[in-house]
């Protein structure tokens, strides 16, 4: 399944509170159960005032719809062509 990278724009994501990140997490999870199996949330990264998510899905209309039906930003949604690290290097 393809995986994406999602940017979402929010303005003081780094001082969200855990409460307040658990309840986006939870809202998440509830639309994806809404849309089916066919979309999976991989994990995010909280900056100062982003979020990037990573998400397994088989296309960028599907990522759009979770984040119209959760009321989240979608300000950028980019296909992970290829997964590099440092033992990219040695091959």
């Amino acid at each position: 399944m393809p995986k994406f990278v999602i940017e979402r724009n929010i303005p003081g994501a780094g001082k969200l509170t855990p409460a307040e990140l658990q309840a986006i997490s939870a809202t998440s999870c509830g639309v994806l159960r809404d849309l089916g199996p066919s979309i999976q949330w991989v994990h995010s990264y909280v900056t100062d005032d982003k979020i990037y998510c990573v998400y397994n899905a088989p296309d960028a209309a599907l990522l759009r719809k979770h984040a119209q039906q959760g009321g989240f930003p979608a300000d950028a949604v980019a296909q992970v062509r290829q997964v590099i690290d440092p033992t990219t290097a040695e091959a």
